[in-house]
């Protein structure tokens, strides 16, 4: 068959012309019936390329035929008309990237993979700017922690994710489990919200070691959200959010493989693999593991500086994108751990009975998985309907082997005396179930200057929990005795909730939201909760938070760390949820300074409690009393954070920040600050990345102000409501340092923490006495094993 246009110059009849003029029309448009489909990536790699040019080939004996073209679009997806012939060859190009030619047949519709080569110009990227930390875009005050800064520093886990960084702060919990905590505007961890890709996630009963369970080359990137944030999310933020977004499949690596070890004898591997299985499917698979089995002992007070420990945890994630506006993501995750700490002689000989050594083991099970569809309306982008789901299964069991020598009278005269075994052991044993659904729809009033947001959520949370304490009361019956140790608790929570977003597309945004949830044993909860940012200037930033949050407490989770001291936990028999209040704000301002962008910022929040579940340690040296707010107290952070940004030369980062906090509560009718928050900590990072990155260095410096401390020992000498100054812990600083060699695929670091190999004198109290009553491994304030050095390698194919 030949195409008209190549045969219209060598016709002189024009008769013969109108003849084959509607010929040639029929061939055009038969030949649009079965077009050309495909995509267009990098080789090597799942990253569509948009805006690629295609056009069909013609030989010189086409003539004058016409052009046939077409581009691909955002997701790298073509569709193009066929010429009308037996073979045509197909011309791909896009800017920075080496032409190809295909042949393709004229039968069939054939669907095209094209990948292309990256042009010799471009064998190296230099990257002169990067996005601030701080958005100035967000409502909320919002930092990011960007997958380049997680890279400064080991970053194991989600734990040794904010070295860092000014905002969060990371405790260790108590010597002997090993387990970290984080605090963010002066409160711990269990009262800032943790979503892993914005789903609420490692709560509960997961918190004392959740930091542990997030493997950091898992971890696209990290937002800090301060304040009370979206009610879309939930009721139980009360100081903020950290949202932690893993990798996508669609867009991560196609391998990374992460090596680390440390002189203390622990390693780390990590193995990310992702492929697109079609142009509307993809995978990736997220693989961890780590193992301690280094008896330490540096300080020779004869116990584990740090626990053996050994995990393996997987996850796995499906996504499907349609193209026509339906998206569908499916993720499943296992995780098993084992801890042993302890004496160095304890030996777990998995038996219930404990040796004549100190020792304590922990083991964990925990299962998870969602999914989460969406429909966004093809001709309302701004419109959209999703519904998301997650399921958890954390069953966990741990030992904790302690002994008195006498009789016990107890502090509260409402309880009787109580005689304990010279050797016997605390056992505290749990399992979570829970079950999340959030219906959600998003569209806009009018115009996209209002938004909204609307929806309907279940929380289901099935909770099981024994403490075992080894004492028996002489006065309590078996029923008494099983009541005491045994806390049982489901929750069925239904709730709806609304968020109006008004933006005037200058320089104001309005964020207002309001949910209701009905909960089976507490009533209706109402949380309303406010968002305004104000550009005063086009590079000036003013932004003023207030709402509050509501969360059920889990007394023995939430203090966790005591149960590593003699310490006897009393636990109120009526405790009721906390509630508080958050308000305060932000003034972020960017400027240039030595010729390159700079960051200012400012902010201050206030946090006050209309109810708590106080774990009181100043009032009986030898127990942890745990109740809800006495009728009258008080408690309460206010945090006031100051940070600088700047690059006073290229490729040199300085981050500066001086932080303040005062967390009070009433204890015994006296308002005591809350034992281990210091009141001033200063932070300072230096980053240098040499031309194409090649080199990268990075220096930290933590100063921490003196600290309130509560010795189980302590002399409490004061009556109620009588004033007294609580001991405080020295200041002291941290200093860390990593150096990284980067390769075309290969990444070498090497990094010291705690450089000076400063370490808090006596960790763990009562050590050489670990069954006397004085034992008291929980009042952790400093670094336990010193110094550390470590290397590691990363290697990808993108």
């Amino acid at each position: 068959m030949i195409f008209i246009g190549g045969i219209i110059p060598h016709l002189r009849l024009s008769t013969l012309l109108l003849v084959l003029l509607p010929a040639g029309q029929a061939a055009a448009q038969s030949s649009a019936i079965a077009p050309v489909r495909g995509e267009v990536t990098e080789a090597g790699k799942a990253t569509p390329l948009p805006g690629a040019v295609l056009r069909w080939l013609y030989d010189a004996a086409d003539g004058g035929a016409p052009v046939i073209t077409t581009t691909s679009d955002a997701g790298g997806h073509f569709t193009l008309v066929r010429p009308a012939r037996a073979t045509s060859r197909l011309v791909v190009q896009a800017l920075g990237y080496r032409p190809d030619t295909l042949a393709v047949p004229a039968t069939g519709a054939p669907y095209l993979r094209v990948g292309l080569r990256a042009g010799a110009e471009l064998g190296e990227v230099v990257v002169t700017d990067r996005a601030p930390a701080y958005s100035s875009l967000t409502p909320a005050n919002v930092q990011m922690i960007s997958g380049r800064d997680l890279t400064k520093s080991a970053c194991c886990n989600l734990a040794e994710s904010f070295e860092t960084n000014a905002s969060v702060e990371v405790t260790t919990s108590d010597a002997v489990s090993g387990a970290k905590q984080i605090q963010l505007l002066g409160l711990d961890g269990s009262y800032s919200l943790l979503t892993v890709d914005n789903q609420p996630a490692l709560r509960g009963l997961a918190a004392p070691y959740r930091l542990g369970y997030l493997a950091g080359p898992w971890i696209e990137n990290i937002e800090i959200i301060k304040g009370t944030g979206s009610v879309v999310n939930g009721y139980e933020a009360i100081s903020g959010q950290v949202n932690v977004k893993l990798k996508e499949p669609e867009k991560t690596d196609q391998l990374l493989f992460n090596a680390y070890a440390n002189d203390l004898g622990k390693f780390d591997v990590n193995l990310n693999a992702s492929a697109r299985i079609s142009p509307k499917w993809s995978t990736v698979l997220l693989l961890h593991t780590d193992h301690l089995g280094n008896r330490l002992d540096r300080n020779k007070d004869g116990f584990l500086d740090l626990p053996l420990a050994t995990q393996f945890n997987a996850f796995n994630k499906w996504k499907y994108v349609s193209g026509h506006g339906i998206v569908s993501e499916v993720g499943l995750g296992a995780l098993r751990e084992t801890r042993q700490g302890g004496q160095l002689d304890f030996r777990d000989t998995g038996k219930a009975a404990f040796t004549q050594n100190y020792g304590t083991t922990q083991a964990t099970t925990r299962y998870t998985g969602y999914a989460k569809t969406s429909y966004t309306w093809p001709a309302r982008p701004f419109q959209s309907l999703g519904l998301l789901l997650t399921g958890t299964d954390h069953d966990f069991t741990s030992r904790y082997s302690y002994g008195y020598q006498t009789l016990h009278t107890n502090h509260d005269p409402s309880l009787p005396a109580y005689f304990v075994s010279n050797r016997t052991s605390r056992a505290y044993d749990g399992n979570q179930r829970t079950g999340l659904a959030t219906l959600l729809f998003q569209s806009a009033l009018g115009n996209t200057a209002h938004v909204y947001r609307t929806g309907l959520s279940f929380l289901y949370d099935n909770y099981d929990e024994r403490l075992t304490a080894g004492r028996s009361y002489s006065t309590e019956t078996p029923a008494q005795t099983e009541a005491r140790e045994h806390r049982l608790r489901r929750e069925l929570v239904p709730g709806a909730f609304a968020e109006y977003t008004y933006q005037n597309s200058r320089n104001l945004t309005v964020v207002a939201g309001l949910r209701a949830d009905r909960h089976n044993l507490y009533g209706w909860q109402i949380t309303p909760r406010l968002n305004v940012k104000y550009d005063v200037l086009k590079n000036t930033v003013l932004r003023a938070a207030a709402g509050s949050g509501f969360r059920v407490a889990n007394p023995v989770a939430d203090n966790a760390a005591m149960l590593a001291s003699a310490r006897e936990f009393i636990i109120g028999p009526n405790l009721r949820p906390e509630k508080a209040w958050n308000m305060g704000g932000s003034a972020t301002q960017y400027f240039t300074a030595l010729g390159h962008p700079a960051t200012l910022i400012l902010d201050y929040y206030h946090t006050e409690f209309s109810n708590q579940v106080v774990a009181d340690m100043y009032t009986s040296p030898d127990i942890i009393a745990l109740d809800n707010l006495q009728p009258g107290g008080r408690s309460f952070a206010r945090s006031m954070q100051a940070e600088l940004q700047v690059e006073p030369l290229k490729g040199l980062q300085v981050k500066g920040a001086y932080k303040y906090l005062d967390v009070r509560t009433t204890y015994d009718n006296v308002l005591l600050p809350k034992p281990l928050t210091p009141a001033h900590r200063a932070f300072l990072n230096l980053g240098y990345a040499s031309a194409f990155d090649k080199w990268r260095a990075d220096f930290t410096v933590q100063w921490f102000g003196q600290r309130p401390v509560a010795h189980i020992g302590s002399t409490h000498a004061h009556g109620t409501g009588q004033e007294y100054a609580p001991e405080t812990a020295p200041r002291y600083a941290l200093l860390n340092t990593q150096l990284t060699r980067a390769f075309k695929r290969l990444e070498v670091y090497a990094g010291v923490e705690n450089i000076s190999n400063y370490r808090q004198p006596n960790p763990i109290e009562g050590a050489a006495n670990p069954f006397g009553p004085t034992f008291d491994a929980a009042m952790v304030w400093g670094p336990v094993y010193g110094r550390v050095t470590y290397a590691g390698l990363r290697y990808r194919i993108e």
